[in-house]
């Protein structure tokens, strides 16, 4: 077991008089009272589990706004867990989601990286353009119907410049991801999809959650902007809507980024 694998007698299973807050699809989540209050999440994909593990390792160090890791399983242990210490937050608002989101996000992407992807659990690559190949080809091969759409954002990659350094993402931003403490203090919170990249995939992605007709507004998240950064953040926001039409498990978000990308087609 790894150093963080236990503490206070957390061991990654569920007391019983633990609550189940559950949200998500992929994964179970309780609520754990005790000398140390903690939020215990098991998952279904253990790269997953690894990756959030590994991003919240790594915010600490930067004393980033992100929950405490307090323990995670290691090596072959299933269900794969993680242990995080239980917050008195509750989300932002929807009306004030961007206002406040624009601090804590710039803190992130001020984290700098050595590779491009996922932090672990995953293959690492060594740029940005590799890395989003690799994503549509896998949404090409999983919507075979997409395949002309994902060629036309293949060739946008390609003639795009590839000079992009790494820096930490999120890359799940949406309304309930952003907590406020009684102190005002702002912080985000699942970090199992976390990646390096470009920041404008963070913002883009965020633009596909918040449902926006167009992803302009988001800009004004941006801590830097320069003259490519509106068309990289389209560029980005259809490759976001290529991933929902090809691998959500949600149907009906699954059509809606279908049509919405075959009408640019």
């Amino acid at each position: 077991m790894s150093p963080d694998s236990a503490m206070d007698g957390i061991d990654g299973r569920v007391p019983p008089s633990a609550r189940e807050i559950t949200t998500g699809q992929a994964n179970c989540v309780w609520s754990v009272e005790g000398p140390t209050p903690y939020i215990l999440k098991h998952y279904g994909d253990p790269s997953r589990a690894a990756n959030e593990a590994a991003a919240l390792r790594l915010l600490a160090r930067h004393r980033a706004p992100a929950p405490q890791l307090l323990a995670a399983s290691s090596g072959s242990i299933s269900p794969p867990w993680t242990a995080q210490a239980a917050l008195h937050a509750k989300p932002v608002p929807i009306d004030r989601f961007l206002a406040e989101l624009a601090e804590p996000l710039a803190a992130i992407h001020r984290i700098p990286g050595a590779h491009f992807g996922r932090l672990a659990g995953a293959r690492q690559h060594r740029s940005w353009t590799d890395y989003v190949r690799d994503r549509l080809r896998m949404y090409a091969a999983a919507a075979p119907s997409l395949r002309a759409v994902a060629r036309r954002l293949h060739q946008e990659v390609d003639a795009s410049d590839n000079a992009i350094q790494p820096v930490l993402l999120h890359h799940d931003l949406q309304p309930g991801h952003l907590l406020r403490d009684p102190a005002g203090f702002r912080l985000l919170i699942d970090w199992e999809l976390a990646i390096f990249g470009d920041h404008r995939s963070d913002l883009a992605r965020l633009a596909v959650r918040l449902d926006l007709d167009d992803p302009t507004p988001v800009l004004a998240l941006a801590s830097r902007a320069d003259a490519t950064a509106e068309g990289r953040l389209h560029l980005y926001w259809r490759i976001h809507l290529l991933a929902d039409a090809a691998l959500s498990t949600d149907r009906v978000v699954r059509e809606h980024a279908a049509r919405r990308l075959l009408r640019w087609r």
